[in-house]
């Protein structure tokens, strides 16, 4: 009796310690064939999509249930503090201006004529209809600098080899608790993100495509956001021009731009 308790005793432990080997070889495999740990990854992301500053020329098609619109716009950024943007067409959207000074976000609306500050639980309100929210637009900080990474697998998408990520906030001030990305194995560019919430819900996934080789770094110049929490097929988000570490003049990022 004791030989058959002791036997099925060894069975578990030969079992766990060759799940615990395989896990280990696994994770070697996947460093082996990557050369690189997560954070190395992921810094290489932020030299493509981080700069010093920015402008930038884009189109929002927001595609709800039954019909789609455009909606254009010109924006400046200076690191992850200041932005302004500018809505250019349709007419009922122009002259419409967003400006976000350290963590605060402003927007002027001419049809009446008028500036309100957008704070607190209104920053997860959708921008215009679209599937992004005030916060998304707000975050531009490094990846690298909230949320610490592990890299989980490679896999193959968009005909290109990546390396799967797994991101877990290390802020508090976050809309995302963790994501998961699909990263450009040769490029170093994010082409899907998945972004949850601290439950494990998705809340948002995008597809990001056309990369781009523009001044020295590769750049994914259309992504699609889609809502998961929401109906409609999601918001294409197309980059048409831009300019990294240009001159910007300090006016730009001031009250008086909105008006």
């Amino acid at each position: 009796m004791f030989k058959y308790i002791n036997d099925i005793k060894m069975k578990i432990f030969n079992n766990t310690f060759t799940r615990i080997i395989l896990i280990i070889i696994s994770t070697l495999i996947t460093l082996q064939l990557t050369g690189q740990d997560g954070k190395e990854i992921l810094e290489k992301v932020d030299q493509n999509l981080s700069s010093k500053n920015r402008i930038i020329e884009s189109s929002m098609t927001i595609h709800g249930r039954r019909s789609s619109r455009t909606i254009t716009s010109r924006s400046w950024t200076e690191g992850d503090k200041k932005s302004f943007t500018e809505y250019l067409t349709p007419a009922s959207e122009a002259g419409t201006k967003m400006l976000k000074l350290d963590g605060q976000l402003w927007i002027y609306t001419p049809s009446a004529d008028r500036t309100i500050q957008i704070s607190g639980h209104l920053l997860r309100q959708s921008v215009m209809g679209s599937d992004l929210s005030y916060e998304d637009m707000m975050d531009d900080r490094k990846l690298s600098d909230v949320y610490n990474v592990t890299v989980t697998g490679k896999d193959t998408l968009q005909k290109r080899d990546v390396l799967v990520l797994e991101l877990v906030a290390k802020v508090s001030d976050i809309a995302y608790y963790k994501q998961k990305m699909w990263i450009d194995a040769e490029r170093y560019v994010p082409l899907r993100q998945e972004m949850y919430a601290r439950s494990g819900q998705l809340l948002k996934r995008a597809e990001l495509t056309e990369v781009k080789r523009i001044q020295n770094r590769w750049y994914p110049s259309k992504v699609v956001y889609k809502d998961m929490l929401k109906d409609g097929k999601g918001t294409e988000f197309v980059t048409s021009s831009i300019k990294f570490d240009q001159t910007i003049p300090d006016y730009i990022f001031s009250k008086a731009s909105l008006r």
